[in-house]
């Protein structure tokens, strides 16, 4: 009897400990810490084309839609369509911000156009004809 109580005290260490470390290397856990630091995070799928990806930078979280197409040889995301949670929490990015942005999105999707939603789409467009 006293072996049962041992192989169930054993078992239920070895499940806390599969379950803290889970937790420590959860992604969207880093996410919402980044978020919270007001750091850089992607957090994204790459297998999974219709599950959007989230990027957090300086306290903004933004959200990307990824759509499949046609390339040269091969299927892949050809456009994504990016946008913030939440417009309020822009104020303060520059150009060089949203360039940043672009940059890193197209080193994971190098074959799609990038295009971002209002209010963005206005604020770089202007920027582009200056």
């Amino acid at each position: 009897m006293l072996w049962l109580f041992r192989f169930a005290i054993f078992a239920l260490i070895l499940y806390l400990l599969y379950k803290a470390i889970k937790f420590i290397i959860d992604p969207k856990r880093k996410l919402e810490l980044a978020h919270e630091k007001k750091e850089y995070y992607f957090f994204d799928d790459l297998n999974n084309v219709r599950k959007n990806f989230l990027i957090t930078y300086k306290g903004v979280m933004f959200e990307g839609e990824k759509y499949l197409g046609t390339t040269e040889n091969a299927f892949d995301v050809v456009s994504i369509f990016v946008w913030p949670r939440n417009a309020s929490k822009l104020q303060g990015l520059t150009y060089d911000d949203f360039m940043f942005l672009e940059d890193e999105i197209s080193g994971a999707y190098e074959n799609a156009k990038i295009d971002w939603k209002s209010p963005i789409k206005e604020f770089l467009e202007k920027k582009h004809t200056e």
